[in-house]
């Protein structure tokens, strides 16, 4: 039996529901074919977004979602996917796969967007090839709300009134893709084009820097040293990848020990924002900047016969314990951690959502985010549980790993991963300053290679699962390879 304590009267920093945010870069089919298939396709649409996609989206209450990239961010010029679709310019997407980038959908198709799903845009400028000029044009035209030239442009393409958009990111990856630039390179540079990213009207910006890539500890010094001031949050990227960068792994077809070995690397992530929230700490003690994760996820060998550069992989129960992992380490660091962006939200990397023709399916990290979004806006109390260290010698976890909330109506959320492939676990939770009366329990498990496929969609899905309420607490036995969720009123 393991002990799970839950001290409901000691409650700690508000749980950001930007930590379940996503990513939609133009790569593969996420953008074209995954979201977008345009008024006149043959699939159900709205205003030609798919109208499965949407659906999903909105029940998964998907709170914010970073565009147009990532790599492609910094080879983006905003001015090319506005106006009339057949005169905008056609590009060659150099990062990913070599295809033609119509510019189809641009940033009114973007905002459209969220509007539709009721998320928040974090729009990614282009520091790395673009201009002063063009990032300063770029924030006018979707915020001002008065005469100028680019909010006159912004009525002629269809929209009067301004939009409203909080997060903007300076750059992406400029240590290696945004421009292979040194840290202190970068820290001048960002201070130079935030200068001119102006609020407008009643719109305020939140300056996100673009920080390290995993354990580049020294960039983050770096840029904490000299831009603490004119940012807001800054950005921290890390990918679970089992094998090597050459050689990462199948999504689908692996064995116990790589098992262990994905999820021992997956939860190397709560090191990394313990040490980078430490340098953060030596230069903004109050806390005020964000640290931003926004790109985070399994990175696996694309699925055989499809282009390299598209990145499409199946997802996995091993996929849904990467993500409850995650979450549950972004909830407890709920403190420094203001949003997480997953890669990527559709047909790439670690979607929530797969597509094929006029077909979806959902895969089990869909199911995680869907039901840990009870987390979003609650409070993080402390909580502890016993747990044993398992798998193999170079790569043992504990098997238990867990977070828990209280929210504005008084409720109480636990989730709770299991990531013991072969054995169940009973649970003994103890509520102090808590009388649970009522429980809920829901819980995604199966093979550690268990996936949907568009032959059979519901393999892996959410299922109810027993809770026994007791005196000072409840009593259950989570599955093996499963990630739980449990409300109680």
């Amino acid at each position: 039996m393991n002990n799970y304590i839950v001290n409901v009267n000691k409650r700690k920093s508000q749980i950001s529901k930007h930590i379940y945010g996503h990513f939609s870069e133009h790569l593969g089919r996420c953008i074209y074919e995954g979201i977008w298939v345009g008024q006149d396709s043959n699939i159900p649409n709205k205003n030609g977004y798919r109208t499965d996609v949407l659906e999903a989206l909105k029940k998964m209450k998907l709170p914010v979602l970073r565009w147009p990239g990532g790599c492609f961010a910094d080879e983006y010029h905003w001015k090319d996917g506005i106006g009339p679709v057949e005169t905008r310019k056609k590009m060659i997407n150099t990062n990913w796969g070599g295809v033609v980038e119509d510019n189809s959908f641009g940033t009114h198709e973007f905002m459209g967007l969220c509007e539709e799903i009721g998320c928040e845009p974090y729009i990614n400028g282009n520091l790395g090839s673009g201009t002063v000029q063009e990032m300063a044009e770029w924030v006018e035209y979707m915020t001002f709300d008065g005469v100028s030239p680019m909010a006159k442009l912004r009525e002629q393409n269809g929209r009067k009134e301004p939009w409203a958009v909080k997060y903007f990111g300076i750059g992406n990856e400029n240590w290696g893709c945004g421009g292979n630039m040194r840290a202190e390179y970068y820290a001048d540079e960002y201070r130079r084009y935030q200068s001119y990213v102006k609020n407008y009207s009643n719109n305020k910006i939140y300056k996100i820097a673009c920080g390290p890539s995993d354990h580049n500890y020294e960039w983050m010094d770096v840029l904490m040293k000299n831009a603490t001031q004119f940012m807001d949050g800054i950005s921290l990227h890390y990918y679970t990848v089992p094998g090597t960068w050459e050689k990462k792994g199948s999504a689908t077809n692996f064995d116990t020990e790589e098992y262990y070995r994905t999820l021992s690397k997956t939860m190397y992530m709560d090191e990394l924002i313990t040490k980078h929230s430490a340098i953060m700490d030596k230069y903004d003690k109050e806390k005020r900047v964000g640290l931003l994760v926004d790109e985070w996820g399994t990175w696996f060998d694309v699925e055989p016969g499809t282009n390299p550069g598209f990145l499409f992989q199946q997802n996995t129960m091993r996929d849904a314990l990467v993500a409850g992992l995650n979450l549950n380490i972004f909830n407890k660091h709920s403190d420094r951690v203001h949003m997480a962006n997953i890669a990527q939200l559709v047909n790439v990397l670690q979607a929530v959502i797969l597509t094929e023709g006029d077909k979806m399916i959902l895969t089990p990290t869909y199911h995680v985010f869907d039901m840990f979004s009870v987390h979003q806006e609650s409070t993080l109390v402390d909580s502890f549980i016993d747990s044993t260290m398992i798998g193999p010698d170079d790569w043992k976890i504990n098997d238990l790993h867990e977070s828990a909330s209280i929210d504005a109506d008084g409720k109480v959320h636990v989730t709770i991963c299991n990531a013991d492939e072969s054995n169940s676990k009973d649970i003994n939770g103890i509520f102090n300053g808590f009388n649970a009366k009522t429980s809920v329990a829901k819980v995604v498990t199966g093979a550690m290679n268990a996936h949907n496929t568009f032959e059979n969609s519901n393999a892996v899905c959410v299922k109810d699962l027993a809770v026994s309420i007791t005196d000072n607490g409840f009593k259950v036995t989570v599955p093996p390879c499963s990630v739980t969720r449990i409300t109680f009123e």
